[in-house]
This record gives C-alpha cells, sequence and structure tokens, in this order.
C-alpha cells in the first residue's frame, strides 16, 4: 500500500499548509538546512544517540558555519543577518534530526554568540564572533549550576577583584559544548560593589578552568554536555561585559534560545508523526493496515493537529519578533506549549509503533527521550507556567 497522501491533500506535517504564507527564501533556506541535516546528520544520529557520543561536532560546526547556521540572526561579524522566522525554520529543521544537533547550533549561536554579540566590547566581538560564525571556534554559556536553576541569582560562582584582573570561582553545570568549547560565556556574582551578576568571556585555555564531560544521561546523548570548574581563572579586566549588570544579561539571551526551542520541538513531532504515518500504513495486523482501524486514525489526527497548532503559534511569533514586538512571557507561552505538545506527539507515535517504538531503528523513542531535556532546560515548564500566570494575576508566585 503506498504511503504518499491521497492526491490533493496536504502534506502530514503541513496539515494548515503553512507553506503557503512562507516566501520563497524562507522555503529556500529551509530546503537548505534540511539538504546539510540529511547529508552529514541523518545517516550517523542513530548511532552517535546509540554511544552517547558526538565525535563529529568540530566538523559539524563547520559544516553548519559554512552555510551562515551559525548565530544566523546575528548581524555583522560573518554572521548572515536572516529572519527571525528563518532561524526558526532553521531550528526546526535541525531538531527534526536531532535534538542534541539543534542544541549544538542554538547555544552557539543564540547564547554564547548573542551574549558577546549583544553585550560585548568591540574587541571582544572581533575576536570572537567570526570564528565562531564560521565553526572554527566553539562556544559554550555557563550560567546553571549545580545547586541553581531555575533560580540564578543565588549562584554561587564568584568574580572577585585582585588588582586590574578578574578571579573565577565555581561550577556550572548542564553545559552544551563545554568540554569541546574554545570560548565559554560565563555569568558569575562579583559582588554588590561591583555590580552583581556580570558575565565573563573567557577562553577555555586559561589556567584554572577545565570542563568534565557528563557521560551517563539517557537524553541529549548525541551532545556534548559538561560541568565547567572554574578554580582560581584569571582573567584580565577586559574580558567582562562592561555594561550589562544583573539578571538582564543572562535572561536576555536565555529569551533568545527559548525562542529557538518553540520551533525545534516541532521538527522532533514532525518527525515522529510522519514515522507512525509511515508505519501504521505498512505494518499489516488481524489481515488489513493498522492505519485502517479508527483509534490509530484519531491519533495520527490529534497529533497532526497539534503540530499543525504549535506552526501557527511559532510562526506567529517569529513575525512578531521580526516586527520587534515580541514580549518575552509571549516566548514562555510557545516554549511551554510546543514543548508538552511536542511530548505528547512523540508518546503517541510510539504506541503505534508498538514495541518497535522502542528501538533505534526507529527515531520515535530517541525523540522523546531528548525532549524530556528540552522541557527542562532554558526554563522549565512549571517557570514558564508562572510566567504566564503573572502576566495575567499581577503576582509573582515563584518569589
Amino acid at each position: 500500500m503506498s504511503t504518499t497522501a491521497p492526491k490533493g491533500s496536504p502534506h502530514p506535517g503541513d496539515l494548515l499548509g503553512i507553506d503557503d504564507v512562507l516566501s520563497d527564501e524562507e522555503k529556500a533556506i529551509r530546503a537548505t538546512v534540511r539538504q546539510v541535516c540529511e547529508r552529514v546528520v541523518d545517516p550517523y544520529i542513530a548511532d552517535w544517540f546509540e554511544r552517547g557520543e558526538l565525535p563529529a561536532a568540530r566538523e559539524l560546526a563547520k559544516e553548519f558555519g559554512q552555510v551562515g547556521l551559525l548565530g544566523m540572526h546575528l548581524t555583522g561579524y560573518g554572521c548572515a543577518g536572516m529572519s527571525a522566522v528563518d532561524y526558526g525554520l532553521a531550528c526546526l529543521e535541525l531538531e527534526a534530526s536531532d535534538s542534541g544537533i539543534r542544541s549544538l547550533v542554538s547555544v552557539q549561536g543564540s547564547l554564547a554568540m548573542f551574549a558577546i554579540w549583544r553585550w560585548g566590547t568591540e574587541e571582544q566581538k572581533q575576536q570572537w564572533l567570526p570564528r565562531l560564525a564560521a565553526g572554527e571556534a566553539i562556544g559554550c554559556f555557563g550560567l546553571t549550576e549545580p545547586d541553581h536553576g531555575s533560580d540564578p541569582g543565588s549562584m554561587r560562582t564568584r568574580a572577585r577583584k585582585d588588582g586590574t584582573d578578574w578571579v573565577l570561582n565555581g561550577a556550572k553545570m548542564w553545559i552544551t559544548n563545554g568540554s569541546i568549547a574554545d570560548v565559554a560565556v560565563v555569568w558569575a556574582n562579583a559582588g554588590e560593589e561591583h555590580g552583581g551578576i556580570r558575565g565573563f568571556v573567557v577562553p577555555t585555555d586559561t589556567p584554572g578552568f577545565s570542563a568534565p564531560e557528563i557521560k551517563h544521561k539517557m537524553s541529549l546523548r548525541a551532545s556534548v554536555t559538561s560541568e565547567l570548574v572554574l578554580d582560581g581563572v584569571r582573567l584580565p579586566a577586559d574580558a567582562v561585559f562592561p555594561e550589562v549588570r544583573g539578571l538582564k544579561g543572562p535572561l536576555s539571551c536565555l529569551n533568545e534560545a527559548r525562542y529557538g526551542i518553540v520551533w525545534g520541538a516541532l521538527g522532533a513531532a514532525r518527525s515522529c508523526l510522519e514515522s507512525a504515518r509511515t508505519y501504521s500504513i505498512e505494518r499489516q495486523q488481524f489481515g488489513r493496515p493498522i492505519a485502517s482501524f479508527q483509534l490509530t486514525q484519531a491519533k495520527l489526527a490529534n497529533m497532526a493537529v497539534e503540530l499543525a497548532n504549535g506552526q501557527l503559534l511559532a510562526l506567529h511569533l517569529g513575525r512578531r519578533k521580526d516586527a520587534g514586538t515580541l514580549r518575552h512571557e509571549q516566548v514562555s507561552v510557545g516554549k511551554y506549549n510546543n514543548i508538552t505538545k511536542s511530548i505528547e506527539i512523540c508518546r503517541t507515535a510510539r504506541t503505534i509503533l508498538g514495541a518497535n517504538g522502542i528501538s533505534l531503528e526507529y527515531p520515535v523513542m530517541r525523540h522523546a527521550n531528548n525532549l524530556e531535556s528540552v522541557l527542562t532546560y532554558e526554563g522549565t515548564a512549571e517557570m514558564h507556567t508562572l510566567v504566564v500566570g503573572q502576566v495575567l494575576t499581577g503576582i509573582a508566585a515563584f518569589r
């Protein structure tokens, strides 16, 4: 039996015909990213996930740099200067291959590069951004700590002045790209007399800096995840971001990364929907394909509707971001909705595949496991719920 949709019907991953409202340029960018992933990621990703490593991280960064994916929504310094919607579509295609691959690009561009681009000195920008954009250098972003995730204001990492130098001591946890990074953007408490929380550009070959890789994880296995250890890391005076103080700096970066996740999670969901649909047509039980059963069709329909709703939401937020009207609570709405619905889609797809759903022959369980991490990082579902609650009531329930 054919696995193609009936003539004239929409692609299963685009139930509402969102393609029709994308520009030719947007569709071309999406196609380019998809082609790159098909060539350098998809043939290997199941093996990387099973092995729990990303051995080709630096090679991938250079491939992505060559097509302008790294920091693609930033301007100048070798960055492509593309739109927010362009960036979102790229994130969707990257995560359709694997969340870990999208994380590599997202942390590089929306956290490390954005922090330097938005808050750095001209010298810091000139030193790092062209190399990061080209994939010749890898960046990471150190905010989360072993004991402080949702409450970064209580971080224990300290920066003290020693003459004109800064000396950093502390540890960061769950840092994507950490052990392969050439530069780390590290946030540390410098004390009230020096502006509280400050951001530092830390070359990773600085004495006292180390980044042991975290190996024992069941999610984002095809991603480099590390701890950062700062043991008397001495930096010159010009290593600090000169103007930004407090949580404004790191939270502005997180909002950039969250926006990409709004799109990216849909890529994992689309991959699972497509796998489940194809499997349901090919899989025979009781003498006919399981796609012919009402409950299977109900599952497929519900998945397709939720994916379409998420696409509409992501596109709406992207257009607002390009217009300069996107608000932070709207990003929270997008991350909360699209992550939770994408996880539901992946789990439902697994039920259609039955026992085969847990096999790495199919991408479904890999995506489902990955999204469990994406649900938590860049703000947990609970925190985004309370962000929206505060906007609705005027009361901050998490303080």
